[in-house]
């Protein structure tokens, strides 16, 4: 099989990385999905608030998502869903299996990563205790109320603040369980400000910084757990102990980017995102392979990823009809008080302005975001206040660009 381009994944990223790349010109393209079905993670995220930004209305998240399947069938784009990707080289030769066509590869001339993320589990935490039933990740449990109607359990203690755990707070206390505490060990919320709101102050689900679980308790099901407060090295501070009853523990304790595929292909990681170094159009450092979406770096919002992909997908188009192998980069780097930046890389010689994508490490009230390079300050503004959880932007003009030598640089100061 050949295609010009194959994009792995059919979440919300992918989805909308086919449409646009369909729409810029590339025709002979496929999407690859290892579900049953298109749509990704958003066909459990049956709460609504998704589309605010782009369709101006609140949609759940199987409604955002058949808006864009709706696309991708319209044009007639193939999809192989049931299909597993095992491996993908950096000449671009995809190897996966189905039940239709067992063992297979395919030759492309570009791909797209899409494969979004996954949590982290509960052995990567060092939390003393056996291994009794009731443990989940909050997606796990996410999964089962919504798609397949079970209740994990009635008594319920959440750790770590991320937006699923708090979603899952509120979804469990609407089926009838009992949410006693969200803890979080960072001495604020990892999670979106309207979701601390509407999930847990709405239902006066207590929220418990700087603290973290320290004992699990119970042999065949949990029976309990004890949480302590941390020092500023998170370390669990003696005599600060408070106890609970509870049968199940759900982990919210972020997110890592699916990149096994993309180690495979001998893509440049970037320790800060745990997703790809990428440019400006979101290609690796493997020429024409290109990454979007949750496998590059978390996002808040579905709406910011189908942006991403969107401007991936037409980037595609440049690179197979227009090929520049030929690049003068400036690197993209991290400043005071934050945490990461995408891209990583800007071609001095983009006809486009470009979007950066960041984090800042604490929450600051009336800060100042500055770009700045070699001396020069280049963007400069300041903001009411930005928080961890919040992912922040700001657009470099290409005016702001042009004649830049030296590496750009992004801070936010007090």
């Amino acid at each position: 099989m050949n295609y010009d381009l194959v994009i792995i994944g059919g979440g919300p990223a992918g989805l909308a990385a086919a449409v646009s790349a369909f729409d810029a010109g590339v025709k002979n393209l496929l999407i690859i999905e290892r579900e049953k079905r298109l749509g990704g993670i958003l066909n459990q995220c049956i709460h609504n608030g998704f589309g605010l930004t782009r369709f101006k209305e609140s949609l759940t998240g199987p409604e955002y998502a058949y808006r864009f399947i709706k696309q991708v069938k319209q044009r007639n784009i193939p999809v192989f869903t049931d299909t597993t990707v095992l491996s993908l080289t950096p000449e671009k030769q995809i190897t996966a299996i189905n039940s239709q066509n067992g063992v297979f590869t395919i030759n492309a001339k570009a791909v797209i990563l899409a494969m979004g993320a996954r949590e982290r589990a509960k052995g990567a935490l060092n939390i003393p205790g056996s291994r009794p039933a009731g443990i989940y990740s909050a997606g796990t449990a996410q999964k089962y109320v919504n798609v397949m109607g079970y209740m994990p359990g009635k008594e319920i203690v959440i750790l770590g603040s991320g937006d699923i755990g708090l979603i899952m707070a509120r979804r469990m206390t609407l089926e009838g369980a009992k949410v006693k505490a969200v803890c979080e060990i960072m001495p604020y919320s990892s999670g979106l400000k309207r979701n601390i709101e509407q999930c847990l102050n709405d239902f006066n689900i207590p929220l418990y910084l700087s603290h973290t679980i320290t004992k699990i308790e119970g042999k065949d099901r949990v029976t309990g757990v004890e949480i302590s407060k941390v020092d500023e090295n998170r370390l669990p501070i003696a005599g600060t102990e408070i106890h609970f009853d509870c049968d199940t523990i759900l982990f919210s304790v972020g997110l890592i980017p699916e990149n096994e595929l993309t180690k495979g292909a001998g893509v440049l990681l970037a320790p800060d995102t745990k997703g790809a170094v990428v440019n400006e159009n979101r290609q690796t450092s493997v020429q024409g392979i290109f990454a979007c979406g949750n496998v590059l770096h978390v996002h808040d919002l579905v709406d910011f990823v189908s942006e991403e992909a969107e401007l991936t997908g037409r980037a595609v188009y440049e690179y197979l009809t227009n090929d520049k192998t030929v690049r003068d980069n400036i690197n993209v780097q991290k400043g005071a008080n934050v945490s990461y930046v995408i891209p990583q890389m800007i071609d001095k010689n983009t006809k486009n302005n470009v979007k950066l994508f960041f984090r800042v490490k604490k929450e600051m009230k009336n800060p100042t975001v500055k770009i700045v390079s070699g001396g020069k300050v280049v963007y400069e503004r300041k903001k009411k206040s930005v928080a961890p959880g919040e992912m922040e932007n700001v657009i470099l003009k290409v005016d702001n660009l042009k004649g830049l030598e030296q590496e750009i640089v992004v801070r936010v100061e007090d």
